[in-house]
């Protein structure tokens, strides 16, 4: 599923039709009726976490604000953001100025808007294990089926604009909302991301791998960058929240801040990502990987890896180490 910094791409995309009307409508979605949004105009593209979402609203009404000065408006509203304020970023090595296009994203979509704000209807994208947004262009099959045919991926939705460009939406399911329903301080790519409630969630006595994918306090967060970050912050999946020192859950939360952005910055500039833990059979110490699928009992299980080595299980007060169930 894609996570934070796909999404942020996704909105980046979109972004330019913000203003047009739709022309014309296509796709195999039977969830809603894609024919309803002939002769909206698009008026605007938000995300949250892991749901991307499009306002719409009569061709004939109000345009509302321009893009421009909407991020404006919210650079206004959100001020200097304390909710990152203090803390320093200690993870990753590598640094970089922050781009304008990664600077306007992280403030987009950080205000929720309420009725007043929104005129019109939001249609919202939750997307699946690979959804994906296409501009100009269709995905094209890059190999065949299992029948051996070469068959193009269906979009859900298409939506050709009155400028002659046009959207593509694969593997994606959609609803109609009257305003995004998120929470930007939960968001780790947001402006007002609240780093002191997203420690109280780490210090849970959950296994910290369960909590780091609570999209209620790490919106956006999925399970690459829950692989990624404890394997760089050098702790066990399984390790209970409680157990661990406030400056190693500093220490987590700063590189689930870091890599974030960074794979974002990598986005936008067309670069691939290239883990060091994720799907690998060794750690770039060259450790053998180990791999089990974890989750809360009752609860959605995800694939993990981590290197025993590298993340040593931490000892409970017993002085037994965390278990790993299969």
């Amino acid at each position: 599923m894609p996570e934070g910094p796909s999404l942020r791409k996704f909105q980046l995309l979109t972004s330019p039709f913000v203003g047009q009307v739709v022309a014309k409508v296509g796709g195999s979605s039977r969830k809603i009726n894609v024919n309803a949004l002939n002769a909206l105009r698009l008026q605007d593209s938000q995300v949250h976490g892991k749901n991307l979402y499009l306002a719409f609203v009569a061709a004939e009404g109000p345009l509302g604000p321009t893009a421009e000065e909407t991020v404006l408006q919210r650079e206004t509203d959100s001020g200097a953001s304390s909710a990152q304020g203090g803390h320093k970023q200690v993870c990753a090595p590598q640094t970089h100025p922050q781009d304008e296009e990664l600077q306007e994203l992280q403030h987009s979509g950080s205000k929720v808007p309420d009725a007043a704000d929104c005129p019109g209807n939001w249609l919202s994208f939750h997307f699946g294990l690979f959804g994906s947004v296409r501009a100009n262009e269709f995905s094209r099959a890059n190999k065949a089926n299992k029948r051996g045919d070469w068959k193009d991926p269906i979009p859900r939705l298409v939506l050709h604009f009155e400028s002659g460009g046009f959207l593509a939406f694969y593997n994606c399911r959609m609803h109609w909302c009257s305003s995004p329903r998120a929470d930007p301080a939960s968001d780790i790519l947001s402006m007002e991301f609240h780093r002191g409630r997203a420690l109280d969630a780490l210090h849970a006595p959950d296994p910290i791998c369960y909590t780091l994918l609570d999209q209620r306090y790490f919106s956006g967060l999925g399970n690459i960058i829950k692989n990624e970050i404890l394997y760089l912050a050098k702790i066990h999946p399984l390790t209970p929240g409680s157990l661990l020192a406030l400056p190693d859950l500093e220490r987590l939360l700063d590189c689930a801040v870091q890599f974030s952005s960074d794979w974002l910055h990598s986005k936008l500039h067309g670069k691939r990502l290239h883990p060091q833990i994720y799907q690998k059979e060794q750690c770039p110490l060259g450790h053998a990987v180990m791999k089990a699928t974890l989750g809360p009992s009752g609860g959605f299980k995800r694939l993990t890896w981590w290197c025993p080595q590298c993340q040593p299980a931490v000892l409970s007060g017993n002085g037994d180490p965390s278990p790993v169930t299969e």
